[in-house]
């Protein structure tokens, strides 16, 4: 199965995109589902079938709804389910369907349960409309950082002392954790993990729309960094509303050539990370299979190809780009450690942590060492990382940001280090 995420800027048209890439998966022979909060609004059709039970829509596409609102009722009346021995010992009163609404955030959590919902269906293609480029980096950050904090409140190891629970309640003179509790930690540490083992899978990328100008340029370039330090890969880049080339009209083809001008950045930077797709303009708000059909073919001549470079980065297909097999780049460990020490020499052992992290700027870098773990700050993205089994007994002897590349220098620590004798 290949899951492309699709997410860009606010107002690039990612809907229309990840909806355009579905059809064209579909057109291609592939079973195709698109999910979205309101895919009927761009098929042009009414989409009411849910994650677990998509509607067909055309031949090869399926298409499914996220309703946050409905899975935030099912989740917490679940929850209320399985508390009702704790609630029943409170005298709680029942909470009914009818009275609930959706809490600030249900959307999110109701997005990551349709992902793997679908990730467990019988699909070729799975296209995801989702949120803007940087709420998708978090979004996708969050099944890792909430596993983090239930290990850090709740050790699984701590369960083993279950036995002894009434003695060392009376002897700490505090109540113990009840064993609900953990059984229902490691229910969301399930859940959580299968969530993060879709997201992380080899056959799983991100497609980011964007429209090319300069609020865009500076929009990407911000999140560049974040998407690597997260290790989310992006296959194809979607310059989207693409104008005509060359035409006779002086406003149209000022904003043309401001487009091109982006677009020749964009091809510079983003090569060999990803793909280029140029969608074309239709001069009306796209709507209906007809026109998602137009927009996912590929434009009879690309702005870049128009300047005479021939980067040879341009989709052939359309859309319809990279939706077929694993990538073997990301099955590679993001964080790779490389000894950089002498062999012979036990008195001069390094190690050298990697880690690729294009467009970052060295003031927006901060790195912290807490334990076994290292926090890793570029800009306004953060991520906390195990440190490897072998570093753990190193200390921090100094890093660098030099050509895209995040490296952090290790030595072992004399106390903790193994000599020979």
């Amino acid at each position: 199965m290949r899951m492309v995420l699709v997410t860009g800027l606010g107002g690039a048209g990612r809907t229309t995109v990840a909806a355009a890439t579905a059809l064209a998966a579909a057109r291609r022979g592939k079973r195709a589902l698109f999910l979205s909060a309101e895919p009927g609004e761009v098929l042009g059709v009414p989409v009411t079938g849910r994650p677990g039970e998509p509607a067909e829509v055309t031949d090869g596409l399926w298409a499914a709804r996220v309703d946050s609102g409905a899975d935030f009722r099912a989740e917490l009346l679940t929850l209320q389910e399985r508390s009702t021995a704790v609630l029943d010992l409170l005298g709680a009163a029942r909470l009914e369907d009818e009275e609930l609404t959706e809490l600030p955030g249900s959307d999110q959590f109701a997005l990551l349960r349709a992902l793997r919902t679908a990730a467990g269906g019988d699909w070729d293609v799975v296209v995801v409309d989702m949120p803007p480029l940087r709420e998708t980096i978090a979004l996708l950050a969050l099944p890792e950082q909430l596993r983090r904090y239930l290990r850090r409140l709740l050790p699984a190891e701590r369960q083993v002392a279950r036995a002894l629970r009434p003695m060392l309640a009376q002897l700490a003179g505090v109540p113990m954790p009840a064993q609900w509790l953990y059984e229902s930690a490691g229910r969301w540490d399930t859940e959580l993990a299968g969530v993060q083992t879709v997201i992380e899978s080899s056959g799983t990328t991100l497609r980011v729309v964007a429209e090319p100008g300069p609020a865009a340029a500076d929009a990407l370039c911000a999140a560049r960094a974040g998407l690597a330090l997260h290790g989310l890969r992006i296959d194809t880049v979607v310059p989207n509303r693409i104008l005509p080339l060359d035409s006779a009209d002086t406003w149209l083809a000022t904003l043309s050539a401001q487009q091109g001008k982006y677009l020749r950045q964009w091809y510079e930077e983003w090569a060999p990370e990803a793909s280029l797709s140029e969608v074309r303009h239709l001069g009306r708000d796209p709507r209906g299979l007809d026109d998602l059909a137009l927009l996912g073919t590929r434009s009879a001549r690309t702005t870049f190809e128009a300047a005479g470079t021939g980067s040879g980065l341009v989709d052939g297909e359309g859309l319809a780009v990279a939706l077929e097999g694993d990538s073997e780049e990301r099955r590679d460990d993001p964080w790779r450690v490389e000894y950089a020490g002498t062999a012979d020499d036990e008195d001069d052992l390094r190690y050298v942590w990697c880690l690729r992290m294009p467009g970052a700027v060295k003031e927006d870098v901060s790195l912290v060492r807490r334990g076994d773990e290292l926090l890793v700050t570029v800009g306004p993205f953060r991520r906390i990382v195990p440190l490897h089994s072998v570093l753990r007994r190193c200390t921090v002897s100094g890093a660098g940001l030099a050509d895209g590349v995040l490296t952090v220098r290790f030595t072992p620590d004399p106390e903790l280090w193994p000599r020979a004798r």
